[in-house]
């Protein structure tokens, strides 16, 4: 009957809207109304070209195999040692071009009085850092990980183990840029400490010679050939299609 009402659990419904416990208020998204609820439109952005040439570039790297020659250079420092690495890399970071210009400028001044200790930085330049492996001077290389093109810096790996220098992968070409007021920089190497620092620079070339010298997986491993979520399913799928067949052929 119109106008009936009924309780359920002490709230009253029926055909009276206007005695209803909860109303409808329903919102107008038109232009002027109500607020838009936030979504996510990641899907939806139209990324940079350069944006997407990225990612499509580290999923292709994940895919292919790669050499050991390449491969060995994602194998970085893990975080505890690339900051005890940095914390000594900071006392020897190399002078900016006034602090160059000001030293020189002092020195020719002072023609008479005898020159000083010879300043202490660490080396950078790809060319420069080869030579001084060649030359046996190097006491510590440190390579990024992420150069590109990676050929340039490619033979470095091998001079070292063949020179017997330390080395090893830190990530971020642009971390190692901070030791030499640049942007980027592909490799730096150590040639002197002082003696308050010697200890930890033998410290790190011992650790270095194991990890990465004398590592006989990074030379050997390949890399890459990491297939998709779907395909690796895929994958499981059949192989578990394949073990089923196979236990009715040795029950029959």
């Amino acid at each position: 009957m119109k106008g009936k009402k009924t309780v359920v659990g002490g709230n009253t419904t029926g055909g009276d809207s206007k005695n209803a416990l909860f109303k409808k208020s329903p919102r107008n998204f038109r232009i002027g109304g109500d607020i838009q609820p936030k979504r996510d439109l990641t899907r939806m952005v139209k990324w940079p070209r350069y944006v997407r040439i990225q990612r499509q570039k580290a999923i292709l790297m994940k895919r292919l195999k790669v050499p050991p020659t390449i491969a060995q250079f994602q194998s970085t420092l893990d975080k505890n040692q690339t900051d005890k690495l940095f914390k000594l890399l900071a006392k020897y970071t190399s002078e900016s071009r006034s602090d160059k210009k000001q030293r020189l400028k002092a020195a020719a001044e002072a023609k008479d009085a005898k020159a000083g200790p010879k300043p202490m930085f660490v080396k950078f330049g790809l060319n420069h850092v080869t030579t001084l492996i060649e030359q046996n001077k190097a006491k510590l290389v440190i390579i990024a990980h992420d150069v590109d093109p990676v050929e340039t810096v490619v033979h470095l790996p091998a001079l070292c183990r063949q020179k017997e220098v330390p080395f090893c992968f830190v990530r971020g070409k642009a971390a190692l840029g901070k030791f030499c007021h640049m942007k980027t920089a592909t490799c730096l190497a150590v040639t002197d400490v002082h003696k308050e620092d010697f200890a930890d620079l033998q410290t790190f070339g011992k650790t270095f010679m194991e990890s990465y010298n004398k590592n006989d997986k990074l030379r050997r491993n390949w890399g890459g050939g990491v297939m998709g979520l779907k395909n690796q399913h895929m994958v499981a799928r059949r192989e578990r299609i394949r073990e089923i067949e196979l236990a009715k052929k040795a029950n029959m």
